[in-house]
């Protein structure tokens, strides 16, 4: 083994708060003394890199070393954030609010990181049990908190934890408060991380760590449970899951004080469960995540079922499709134009209608025929949160922020009260929420959009593939020739109204848009498809199925296209 990962692998042993992850670093060295090439590729992977702290915060795998999530990299972010609020931002006794999930090691984290930031001088304000995140993006707003922390790591494989941080009150800009940190934040609490010294030498102090209880979920649900028109029809019977995460107590907590009273929880996935046993992967986006909750939704001759990702602050939604003639989940991109028609049309919402831009078009249709603004963001709720004026914003990874002056987040509670308002809406008029959308594709265009992901195992390989794309764009996307190329990464604010990205947008004759970036979490490179089709005058429900049926072709067609032009066919 490397001597200089292994001097870093020693000295991080002799540091390290947790006797868990002492205990397993200790065994890997062991096994790699021996000659076992597992144990040595894991501690140089664990050890060669510290885990990058950007405007996500910190996601990874739970095991010992600096590239991993554990205690002391806990700490460590801890105290650099205090430092950040206390001498970069100069904070008089910052308040600080951490709450987390229910997965390992989530309350540890927690609960560490509360003690060292009260031992810097923060005010620390505690959820005493874990919650969905949301709340958390709601506590900052709420309690006028000057940062907000969540340990979570959403819809990640079991194995993993993370560390989301939000700024608020005097630590950020009004559009800003209560919204994911953003550069330079991030930059600036990575460097004051950096700085932290021996992690057995961080001050620690429990005595003064205040907990939030009952008052502050009570709150909350007050705030997004006044949304849904108290007059409006209630009879639809809901099927939810909480994909073994937190969201049950609160989604439920919801639907029945808004006058919803036939919801079905799937029990085998209603309680939270770090081993989240049911499913290959905790996200309702994907293949089989949702198949419980459909078993009983055609049990039960459902109208809706709605699920929440592990944190609660995604929402999915799936029906019964007449085109298909059976359930099927609501595309990300579909539900978000559901949902900003609605609160247009139903609830008066007056101002921006903010999507990523990696996200349909279809939104900004409806709204300018509504006479209301339309923003594209770069990727994130950290960018459509903040833009000017936003009533509603939504990104196509099921992502909803329906309430901004309550939770400046994604927040898959509140949006699952409106879904369950339009479910009993469609329901009282004899129709469902694929009518709905039939009715918006004969008013805008049906707008039909898909996503091709290249995972790949050598990081260089998405570089390569974005350097082929700019050196020979195709010029046509399923024969119609492309008009627009345009480089994001050059951040022309008068193109695209954007800062600089990295990846490239192409837009054909015929409306057709693709756009290519790599993933910020994930080794994949991302490509999102768009064929806008105009529906004839007229047009039956028989024709939209048909319609349909030729665009899903069509998109598959589009992805072998960018395959080729990738070099990954």
């Amino acid at each position: 083994m490397d001597a200089a990962l292994r001097t870093r692998a020693e000295s991080w042993l002799q540091d390290d708060p947790d006797p868990a992850t002492r205990s397993a670093l200790q065994g890997l060295l062991t096994q790699a003394e021996e000659g076992g090439a597992a144990a040595q590729d894991e501690i140089a992977d664990a050890f060669s890199a510290d885990l990058q702290f950007g405007t996500a915060g910190l996601r990874g795998r739970m095991a010992p070393g600096p590239n991993r999530m554990n205690l002391a990299v806990v700490s460590r972010a801890a105290r650099g954030l205090a430092d950040h609020l206390l001498q970069d931002l100069g904070l008089d006794r910052p308040r600080v609010v951490i709450g987390f999930d229910a997965r390992y090691n989530s309350q540890d984290f927690a609960r560490r990181s509360a003690e060292i930031m009260a031992a810097a001088g923060c005010e620390v304000l505690l959820l005493d049990r874990f919650g969905p995140t949301p709340l958390v993006a709601f506590a900052v707003r709420h309690l006028e908190a000057d940062a907000g922390i969540v340990v979570t790591a959403s819809h990640n494989p079991p194995a993993d934890n993370g560390y989301k941080v939000y700024l608020g009150a005097r630590a950020a800009e009004p559009d800003g408060r209560g919204v994911q940190i953003v550069p330079p934040s991030d930059a600036q609490i990575a460097a004051r991380i950096a700085a932290v010294g021996p992690v057995r030498e961080i001050p620690v102090d429990g005595t003064d760590v205040q907990l939030l209880g009952e008052q502050l979920r009570e709150d909350y649900l007050a705030g997004i449970c006044a949304l849904p028109d108290p007059e409006g029809p209630r009879e639809v019977r809901i099927v939810h899951t909480a994909m073994h995460g937190v969201g049950t107590e609160t989604a439920l907590a919801a639907l029945h004080r808004t006058g919803f009273g036939e919801v079905h929880p799937v029990a085998k996935q209603a309680d939270p469960d770090p081993d989240f046993p049911t499913v290959a992967f905790p996200n309702p986006e994907e293949p089989g995540a949702i198949d419980l909750a459909l078993e009983l939704a055609r049990t039960l001759e459902a109208d809706v079922v709605i699920a929440n990702d592990p944190d609660a602050d995604r929402c999915a939604a799936a029906v019964l499709d007449p085109h298909l003639g059976d359930w099927r989940m609501l595309t990300g991109d579909e539900l978000g134009v559901l949902l900003g028609d609605h609160l247009m049309r139903r609830h008066g919402y007056q101002g921006v209608m903010a999507r990523s831009i990696v996200s349909s078009r279809w939104l900004g249709a409806v709204a300018e025929a509504a006479g209301q603004p339309e923003a594209a963001t770069l990727t994130g709720f950290k960018w459509i949160t903040r833009a000017p004026g936003v009533v509603f914003g939504y990104e196509e990874a099921i992502g909803y922020c329906v309430l901004p002056e309550v939770v400046r987040d994604k927040d898959g509670l509140s949006a699952a009260l409106m879904v369950a308002e339009m479910a009993a809406l469609a329901h009282s008029e004899g129709s469902t929420l694929i009518g709905r959308l039939d009715e918006l594709a004969a008013e805008h265009g049906l707008h039909s959009t898909a996503q091709l992901s290249i995972r790949v195992e050598d990081l260089s390989l998405i570089g390569a593939m974005m350097e082929r794309l700019r050196a020979a764009p195709p010029g046509a996307l399923l024969g119609s020739p492309v008009t627009t190329n345009q480089d994001l990464s050059e951040g022309s604010v008068e193109t695209t109204g954007l800062p600089p990205t990295e990846g490239v947008l192409l837009l054909s004759e015929d409306d057709t848009r693709v756009v290519v970036r790599p993933s910020g979490t994930e080794p994949k490179l991302k490509c999102y498809l768009e064929l806008v089709t105009a529906l004839p005058q007229g047009v039956t429900e028989a024709q939209i199925g048909a319609i349909r049926r030729e665009a899903v072709e069509r998109l598959e067609a589009l992805k072998d296209e960018l395959r080729k032009v990738l070099g990954a066919a």
